[in-house]
């Protein structure tokens, strides 16, 4: 298994995966000539992509769907209130209806709730062969219930949206402020490396740092915050990557 973020932030969101049979995309949220031109730098055909799973139906993750699909024709795997929701704005024969824990092919795809400001929101546990990737974005926090299900993972690709006092400091609207420290908001950095400091295990090599704000955080802020968090907590951090909304990261062996 091995995976890109081709793009995350406030203006679009898509992320790459792919396994021994499988290629797919979590999310597509920013323009498919965009997502297009990224898949054929890893050589890889846009018609490869056999399934499209989504998040949550907010516009930066779903705004390239509709180009895309009249293109190419991936299984769009979602919710049921997802599915309800996108088959008002886009007519598509290939939605499918994840189950909580849905096997497909050699794949294991176990679906966890999120906690945005959206009817219904999705993060990820897919695993293939020994090799497992967690994918966590949009979220005010993340429910504890699910440490078990999350812990030591292989590659955790997770939120890192501000910096509290960048954000606070700025120049957003107070009840902004509010919807996103809130918890159906987003991840600060803090919030992001309590959670791995807590998840990460033997077992994990990587972590991407994802949905950057650009307003209100900066990539060296968000790294600084996890790597000290890990340090304070005795943990030998892995290798840690940051997203960014106009370029790919480099692909990552999971």
């Amino acid at each position: 298994m091995k995976a890109c973020v081709l793009a995350s932030g406030s203006k679009g969101n898509s992320t790459y995966i792919e396994t021994e049979h499988h290629k797919m995309l979590i999310d597509l949220g920013t323009s498919s000539l965009y997502v297009e031109k990224k898949l054929k730098e890893l050589n890889v055909n846009p018609g490869q992509i056999d399934s499209i799973f989504i998040t949550h139906t907010h516009v930066d993750h779903i705004s390239g769907l509709r180009v895309f699909l009249k293109k190419y024709h991936p299984t769009i795997y979602l919710s049921e209130k997802m599915k309800a929701e996108l088959e008002q704005q886009l007519t598509y024969s290939k939605y499918q209806v994840l189950e909580k824990n849905q096997v497909i092919d050699d794949l294991s795809i176990q679906v966890f709730k999120t906690s945005h400001d959206t009817d219904d929101s999705n993060g990820y546990l897919i695993e293939e062969s020994g090799h497992s990737l967690v994918y966590i974005t949009d979220t005010g926090y993340l429910n504890m219930k699910y440490h078990k299900l999350l812990e030591n993972k292989n590659l955790y690709i997770i939120e890192s949206n501000h910096d509290i006092k960048m954000l606070m400091d700025g120049h957003y609207p107070y009840h902004i402020k509010q919807r996103i420290l809130g918890d159906k908001g987003h991840l600060s950095n803090k919030d992001c490396s309590y959670y791995l400091s807590h998840l990460i295990g033997s077992d994990t090599k990587n972590v991407v740092l994802i949905h950057l704000s650009e307003d209100n955080n900066r990539p060296e802020l968000a790294l600084e915050t996890l790597q000290s968090t890990l340090e304070e907590s005795g943990i030998n951090h892995p290798e840690i990557y940051i997203s960014s909304q106009k370029e790919k990261t480099e692909m990552i062996e999971v």
